[in-house]
C-alpha cells in the first residue's frame, strides 16, 4: 500500500529555540537599523520574520496536518510549540471526543409503522489523513452517515412486539436497548471507518411513534394490557373455584348436585372476575330457597 494513504506522525524542530532566534534577529536588527546600521540588518529582520511564520502551536488533544505544495508531509500530534518550514500549510484537526445529537427523524420500522427516532453519538478522529483527505468535510460526513445508519437500523427492527397478532421478535427498538445500541454502533462505525473516525458510543436518544398514530397505538397498548390482565384474572379464578369444589368434596362439608355446583361456579366466577366488590346476599333459608 502506498505510504501516503496512511497517517504519518512527525515531530518537527523545537519551536522555542526558533522563537528565540526570531526575536533576536527582529529586535536586534530593528534596533541597529535605526541606529545607523547597514542594509544587512534588513536581511536579518526578514530572516527573523521568516522564522516566525514557521512557528506552530499544538494544544493537547489537537493536531496539525502538514502539506507542502499539495503533498502530504505528516501530522503533528505532540503538544507544544514547534517550527516547520513556513511554506507548509497547516490544517488543524481536533483529536478530542465530540458529541453529536442527531435530529429526530421520521422513519418506518420493520412493520411499516412510522416512528420518530434520534441518536446520540460520541466519536473522535483517529486517522488525521483520512479525515483530512478521504472525505470532503469529516464533521458533515459524521452527521449524514449517522442519519443514514439510524434510518437503516429502524427498518431492521419493529418498535414493539404485537403478541395479539402473533408477531414476536427477539429484538425490538423499545425493549432491547443494549442489542439495538450495539447494532447501531457497529453500523455507524462501518460507515465512518473510511473517514478515520472511531465511534466511542452510540445509542438511541429519542424513540416514539409518529404523531399521526401515537394515540391509536396508545389505545392499542392499553387494550392489550387489559386483555392480558383479564386473562390472568380468569386463569386465577378458575383455579380458585376448582380448589374450592375439591376441598368441599374432600371434607364432605356439603353435598352438591351438578346444578348446585354450576350455580356455585357461576357465583364465584362473578365475584372473582368482577371489577367492583361484590355485594353478598345472605340466604337465611335452605339451599332450595
Amino acid at each position: 500500500m502506498n505510504q501516503l494513504t496512511n497517517e504519518k506522525t512527525t515531530t518537527p524542530i523545537n519551536g522555542y529555540l526558533m522563537l528565540f532566534l526570531a526575536v533576536i534577529l527582529i529586535a536586534g536588527g530593528t534596533f541597529l537599523l535605526f541606529n545607523g546600521g547597514s542594509l544587512l540588518l534588513v536581511l536579518a529582520i526578514f530572516i527573523g520574520l521568516f522564522l516566525a511564520f514557521g512557528l506552530v502551536l499544538v494544544n493537547p488533544n489537537s493536531s496539525r496536518v502538514l502539506l507542502l505544495f499539495g503533498k502530504y508531509v505528516g501530522t503533528i500530534k505532540s503538544n507544544g510549540l514547534f517550527w516547520v518550514l513556513p511554506f507548509y500549510s497547516k490544517k488543524k484537526i481536533s483529536l478530542r471526543a465530540s458529541n453529536f445529537d442527531s435530529e429526530r427523524l421520521k422513519v418506518n420500522d420493520k412493520l411499516g409503522n412510522p416512528i420518530m427516532i434520534s441518536t446520540i453519538l460520541v466519536w473522535k478522529v483517529t486517522d488525521t489523513y483520512k479525515a483530512a483527505f478521504d472525505v470532503d468535510d469529516y464533521k458533515n460526513f459524521v452527521r449524514v452517515q449517522t442519519d443514514a445508519a439510524v434510518r437503516k437500523l429502524a427498518s431492521m427492527y419493529p418498535y414493539d412486539n404485537f403478541a395479539d397478532e402473533g408477531i414476536e421478535e427477539d429484538i425490538t427498538l423499545r425493549s432491547s436497548v443494549n442489542e439495538v445500541s450495539e447494532a447501531l454502533e457497529k453500523e455507524i462505525q462501518d460507515r465512518l471507518e473510511m473517514a478515520g473516525i472511531k465511534v466511542l458510543e452510540a445509542r438511541i436518544g429519542y424513540l416514539a411513534y409518529a404523531q399521526e398514530i401515537a394515540n391509536a397505538m396508545l389505545k392499542r397498548q392499553q387494550a392489550t394490557a387489559i386483555v392480558a390482565a383479564r386473562h390472568k384474572i380468569v386463569e386465577g379464578a378458575v383455579s380458585m373455584v376448582e380448589m374450592a369444589l375439591e376441598e368441599l368434596s374432600k371434607k364432605e362439608l356439603v353435598a352438591l348436585d351438578e346444578e348446585r355446583k354450576a350455580a356455585m361456579v357461576s357465583n364465584l366466577m362473578v365475584v372473582l372476575c368482577s371489577d367492583k366488590d361484590a355485594s353478598p346476599v345472605v340466604n337465611a333459608g335452605t339451599l332450595n330457597h
